[in-house]
């Protein structure tokens, strides 16, 4: 993870992009306080298939019916 300061995030603002855009990990403090990440913003709020490949599993339980415990939480009327 790269942090930069506020003054040097402004000096370095086009650079910043460029790394966020790469898909580094950018972050922007305050003194010593990390207060903002920069990151990408998908083109048109479209989602891309397969970001998360390798990154998430899903259980062999998922399509198993939730426990009746559980169930009273939710309201599905």
């Amino acid at each position: 993870m790269a942090q930069f300061s506020v003054r040097d995030a402004k000096i370095h603002l086009s650079k910043l992009i460029a790394d966020a855009l790469q898909g580094g990990d950018v972050v922007i403090t305050r003194g010593s306080v990390p207060v903002v990440r920069l990151v990408p913003v998908a083109p048109g709020g479209q989602r891309r298939f397969g970001t998360l490949k390798g990154k998430i599993a899903v259980d062999a339980r998922f399509d198993e019916p939730l426990p009746e415990n559980e169930l009273g939480g939710w309201n599905l009327t």
